[in-house]
C-alpha cells in the first residue's frame, strides 16, 4: 500500500512533527488532565480529518506526529486543537483557572512544527520514547558523516573528526 493519500483532485503525504507547551510550561499534564488532553487532541484532529501517527503527552509539553490533508492549514489545525482543548480542560478542571495558573489561557503562544520526510521512523521513535530519554543526561549529539565518521561541532561552525567514546546522548 502506498504511503500517499488521495482526495478528489490531489495525491498527498503531508506529515508534521508538532510540539507545544502549556502556558509558563507548568507541569500539570499528568493523570486525568493528561488523559483529557490526549482524548481532546485525538477527537479534534479526527474532526479535521487529520490522522495521528504518534502522540505523547509529557508533564510540560506535547509531541504530535500527524498527517494533515492539504485542505487544512497547520495554523488552522493548531488553532482548533489548542483552542478547543483549552476550553474542555478548563470546563473539566476549573482549578486550573485559579492562581498560580493562567486565567483563561491553558497553552503558551505558538508551537514548533517540522515537516517529516524520509526520517519518519526516527521521529516516531523519538516521540514514543520521550519518557525514557528524560533519565538520560544531556550532552552533545554526535554528528555522523556518510562514511560513519563522528564529528564534534566547534565554535565558528567548523567540525573536527573525533573518535567515538562513551554512550550516545540525546538532546530533548
Amino acid at each position: 500500500m502506498s504511503r500517499f493519500k488521495m482526495l478528489s483532485h490531489v495525491v498527498w503525504h503531508c506529515q508534521y512533527h508538532i510540539i507545544w507547551t502549556p502556558k509558563y510550561r507548568f507541569r500539570v499534564m499528568e493523570g486525568p488532565v493528561a488523559q483529557e488532553v490526549y482524548n481532546c487532541i485525538r477527537l479534534f484532529a479526527g474532526q479535521l480529518e487529520c490522522e495521528i501517527q504518534e502522540l505523547n503527552i509529557q508533564k510540560d509539553h506535547v509531541h504530535l506526529l500527524v498527517m494533515v490533508p492539504p485542505k487544512v492549514s497547520i495554523s488552522q489545525f493548531m488553532g482548533t486543537v489548542k483552542g478547543r482543548t483549552a476550553i474542555r480542560i478548563f470546563k473539566q478542571f476549573p482549578f486550573l483557572k485559579k492562581k498560580p495558573y493562567w486565567g483563561n489561557h491553558f497553552w503558551a503562544e505558538g508551537y514548533c512544527v517540522d515537516t517529516v520526510g524520509f526520517n519518519e521512523e526516527m521521529i516516531r521513535k523519538y516521540i514514543k520514547y520521550q519518557e525514557d530519554k528524560e533519565n538520560v543526561p544531556l550532552g552533545q549529539l554526535p554528528l555522523t558523516s556518510s562514511r560513519g565518521q563522528r564529528f564534534s561541532p566547534l565554535p565558528g561552525g567548523k567540525a573536527k573528526p573525533r573518535p567515538l567514546d562513551g554512550d550516545l546522548y540525546f538532546l530533548s
